[in-house]
């Protein structure tokens, strides 16, 4: 009786409804899946082409390619490791023992038997497993970069990883101009090759590699432990070289220390010493805190006490007696500037300092700039001899950069610049997309007080400390400076550690160049005037050979207006190499836009030799140095 009323008539009519709607969705899934247009499933790849980056003149400093890693799995290589080995050994330069002794005692089932090879090594390696029908040995591709001019402003550049991002310069901060986003892959419907941007660096690399000579000589003559080197167009603020160092092989970056690494004029912060001077006699003229004619007396001593009996002595390296404000710069007299620093009001003082850019970033296109620090009177670090101490400075901490900014204000008639090292971006078809225009900063001082500069620099350079920076035939400015360093321990200055510096400015008359140079821990003689403004003079007079600047007195020649050019043939390579000994470097600029072999060049003027030698095969990705002098 119970089971016939669980089945009453309502109870099946709801369960056949239930039955009905299950049964017509099976049919109308199974028809639509029927009825579906079948799609077949296509494999697409995704090729990324990192940009180049270049120096003004279009250059290659660092360019794209790709480098394979070779790798092998011991489990597949039993009773065959010795057989591999030999195969693998002759071309990539290990010996056969070694790769044995790798695979055998390899306490995983994975190991790299080399790094970075080329595509020459990699078609010849391949070739040579499939011949001998080697399982266990394959090959990862990676991204690479080959850097044609090795440590050529390697600061700058930067270097790329094995994942195909920038670590560090121009190739960690552009990272996504030079190589593009790859899209979700189900954006993607057919193989893609993705493009990136090429960097036209303000580097000039031939006037780079100049100073670079000059530079290394000067920290070689010396024994300094490191050494900065910047050269700018004051009026668009283009870097036109840029030295630290110890400097890296950019092919060898990651056996390279992180001292060669560091790109000191960009992170690095420390105090200049007198060379700060120019700027702060600069903010006194400005303020009308001082005059032109007002006179200090310099007995080698300034002290001064507070109201509670604080004392603060600067010390002087001379009795310079009644001075003005020129003279002061001239001597680089610390008892006159610790003077006129009691005439300006702290507040103000600080204001001006900021005006020249200091304590900020300058906007370098380069990571990790640092701020630099203006200590200031709400700091418990200010006390009572803070601001003479500024004055001269020390208790400031600057960049290189910033001081070059800072300078460009006196070149400029008062107005900052901004220091770039970009001069333009083209994409893959050559189209401009950025073309640098200068960035003016916020006028720090007037035109008067920037020419009453320049006029002291004149003097500091012809009479003063800085007359070994000074030039015979194209009037130059400069300011040296000396200044202790910190004590390893971070407490006090330490009695053997000098930073010395020279910031120039030149040609006076029309200012175009400003030329600066830090020599960090000399051996023997740290007195700047003695040993980085000979090297400002040596540097000035290659830049404006270089730039074709205007000098005094400059010999003129009759010309008949006939001119002859050099005829000789551009290089060029078949299947074998060429001799290129005596082939001058403007006749190898073809060999770098070649895709199939690289070609590092060392060096200006004209080949002396090179590697491999001539009568060598041509190969795929073959690497050939040529040394230039």
């Amino acid at each position: 009786m119970a089971l016939n009323n669980f089945f009453s008539k309502p109870r099946l009519i709801i369960l056949v409804i239930f039955f009905l709607i299950f049964a017509g969705y099976i049919i109308f899934f199974y028809g639509s899946l029927a009825f579906k247009e079948n799609k077949t499933s296509v494999n697409v790849s995704i090729e990324v082409e990192r940009g180049s980056i270049l120096d003004k003149s279009g250059k290659p400093l660092a360019v794209d390619t790709t480098f394979y890693h070779l790798a092998a799995t011991p489990s597949l290589l039993i009773n065959r490791e010795g057989l591999a080995a030999q195969t693998v050994a002759p071309v990539i330069g290990i010996d056969p023992e070694t790769i044995k002794d790798m695979i055998i005692n390899s306490k995983t089932n994975f190991l790299y038997i080399k790094k970075k090879l080329s595509e020459s090594q990699h078609d010849e390696l391949e070739a040579a497993i499939e011949k001998e029908n080697l399982r266990g040995l394959y090959f990862d591709s990676i991204p690479g970069r080959i850097y044609p001019e090795n440590a050529l402003a390697a600061q700058v550049i930067g270097f790329m990883g094995d994942d195909g991002k920038g670590l560090s310069g121009i190739e960690y901060s552009m990272q996504e101009t030079l190589s593009p986003a790859i899209p979700p892959i189900n954006d993607i419907t057919e193989n893609t090759t993705l493009r990136g941007k090429n960097v036209y660096l303000t580097i000039d690399s031939n006037l780079q590699y100049k100073l670079e000579k000059i530079a290394a000589k000067a920290m070689d003559d010396t024994g300094a432990e490191s050494l900065m080197l910047l050269a700018m167009n004051s009026k668009t603020g283009e870097l036109l070289s840029y030295i630290s160092l110890p400097s890296v092989n950019l092919n060898d970056y990651p056996n390279s220390s992180p001292e060669q690494q560091t790109n000191r004029p960009t992170v690095l912060a420390y105090e200049p010493g007198s060379v700060f001077k120019i700027f702060s006699v600069a903010s006194f003229i400005e303020s009308g805190a001082i005059s032109k004619d007002d006179t200090f007396v310099c007995d080698g001593r300034f002290e001064i006490t507070d109201a509670k009996g604080e004392k603060a002595v600067i010390t002087c390296l001379d009795h310079h007696g009644r001075i003005t404000a020129e003279e002061a710069l001239k001597y680089s007299c610390n008892d006159a500037l610790a003077q006129m620093s009691q005439k300006i009001d702290t507040q103000l003082f600080l204001e001006y300092i900021h005006k020249f850019g200091f304590g900020t970033k300058t906007g370098i296109e380069l990571p990790k700039e640092t701020w630099g620090l203006v200590n200031s009177p709400s700091s418990s670090r200010w006390s009572l001899r803070s601001q003479p101490t500024i004055s001269i400075g020390q208790e400031i901490s600057v960049s290189a950069l910033q001081m070059i900014q800072a300078a460009s204000a006196i070149a400029n008639g008062g107005i900052p610049v901004q220091p770039t090292i970009i001069s333009k971006i083209e994409d893959a078809s050559g189209t401009v997309e950025y073309k640098h225009e200068p960035i003016f900063k916020e006028r720090a001082i007037s035109s008067d007080t920037a020419e009453y500069l320049l006029s002291c620099m004149e003097t500091v350079a012809r009479t003063g400390t800085g007359h070994r920076a000074n030039l015979a035939d194209v009037h130059i400015g400069v300011k040296t400076g000396t200044a202790q360093m910190q004590a390893e321990d971070g407490y006090g200055y330490s009695d053997t550690d000098f930073l010395s510096n020279c910031i120039s400015i030149f040609p006076i008359d029309a200012p175009e160049i400003i030329l600066y140079i830090v020599i960090s821990k000399a051996k023997g003689e740290t007195y700047a005037g003695r040993i980085v403004a000979p090297v400002i003079a040596e540097a000035a007079d290659v830049i404006i050979d270089h730039l074709g600047i205007a000098r005094a007195n400059a010999t003129s020649l009759m010309h008949s207006g006939s001119i002859s050019f050099y005829t000789g043939k551009a290089a060029e390579i078949g299947d074998e190499l060429p001799d290129f000994t005596g082939t001058p470097k403007k006749l190898l600029t073809d060999l770098l836009n070649r895709s199939d072999i690289t070609i590092l060049i060392e060096g200006d003027g004209y080949v002396v030799s090179q590697n491999p030698p001539p009568g060598t095969p041509v190969t795929q990705d073959m690497v050939i140095e040529l040394k230039l002098e």
